[in-house]
């Protein structure tokens, strides 16, 4: 039985899913079952760049009941600071690296009488064992899926073969097909819980768009890939409360990068500004919230920060930790 730590892995084999997208099957080396988990669940790779590790995140997308394997898609985005295009590049069958356990910030409602994904994307890769888990127990469901063309639409296929009849897709660069828009919220019956994957522009724009609609807040679950660009990165000096030592953000580096690099055990998970598991009291100074995790009502009398991307507004910042 596995109880801590990370998990040792081979690549036992990659796909090609689409001309930018590769699916990369991983075995456990020791052989033992690995742990379960559940739909909407990502797990944290560790991957070996010379004297470097790169730290990235993924969504499962093989099947949740499988635990002989675990399997993740990658996009390759050549605006990536290397993760993507390392794995890419460089990943190749029979390489061993090491996984964390699966953790879930995106998980199912069970008090929903019916599920809505919208997905863009990548973003499609967390509803892929989503579905499965809802299939599996006979729940209702829906998915509404936007790609440039049905080419470069990632498990075009496979959804269309195990969940026949429940998916309505989108491909913006072929004549003829329609765009997914948000006004089809208006039209889901009353119980229905939605949930959103894409580009944080995307995502942003149909959180605001279900509020306006009449959705309550706990009916809207949403997952970002990727941390939204708010402005420069400025420097400024934080204090740790219970010792005053004062540390110096630097301009370009992140509050959570800081801290680690201090050799401070600060929390995390995302990195994004999507989960909240970095949160920290702020006992004094002004943050300037740069996360997609409060809602803006919430950070009017906020006295936390997301440490993964908010920051100071100026000046500094006093951390209770």
């Amino acid at each position: 039985m596995r109880v801590a730590g990370n998990i040792k892995v081979c690549v036992e084999k990659i796909v090609p899913v689409t001309e930018t997208i590769k699916r990369f099957e991983f075995r456990p080396v020791d052989g033992k079952p690995l742990p379960a988990f559940t739909g909407g669940s990502h797990i944290t790779t560790f991957v070996a760049n010379g004297n470097e590790v790169i730290e990235r995140h993924y969504s499962l997308v093989s099947n949740p009941v499988d635990r002989s394997q675990y399997a993740i898609s990658i996009r390759r985005d050549e605006q990536s600071k290397g993760g993507s295009i390392f794995w890419h590049d460089n990943v190749n069958e029979g390489d061993h690296l090491e996984v964390s356990f699966p953790k879930n910030h995106f998980p199912l409602s069970y008090e929903a009488k019916h599920h809505v994904f919208y997905a863009a994307g990548i973003g499609i890769t967390p509803f892929l064992t989503m579905m499965a888990d809802l299939k599996a127990e006979g729940k209702s469901f829906e998915l509404h899926y936007a790609a440039k063309s049905k080419e470069l639409c990632a498990y075009y296929d496979y959804i269309n073969e195990n969940y026949p009849g429940v998916c309505t897709f989108y491909f913006s660069q072929e004549e003829g097909s329609s765009r997914m828009t948000s006004a089809s919220m208006a039209e889901h019956r009353i119980g229905s819980h939605v949930y959103f994957c894409g580009p944080v522009s995307m995502v942003n724009e149909y959180r605001e768009a279900a509020e306006g609609y009449g959705y309550p807040i706990p009916a809207i679950h949403f997952e970002l890939f990727a941390a939204a660009e708010e402005g420069p990165r400025n420097p400024f000096v934080v204090e740790l409360a219970s010792s005053k030592k004062e540390i110096q953000v630097p301009e370009g580096a992140t509050l959570l990068e800081t801290l680690l690099k201090e050799g401070i055990d600060a929390p995390y998970s995302c990195k994004i500004g999507g989960c909240g598991s970095c949160e920290l009291e702020v006992v004094d100074g002004e943050v300037d919230h740069r996360d997609s995790f409060y809602r803006d009502e919430e950070r009017k009398d906020l006295n936390s920060i997301l440490t993964c991307c908010s920051r100071a507004k100026e000046g500094k910042l006093v951390l209770n930790i």
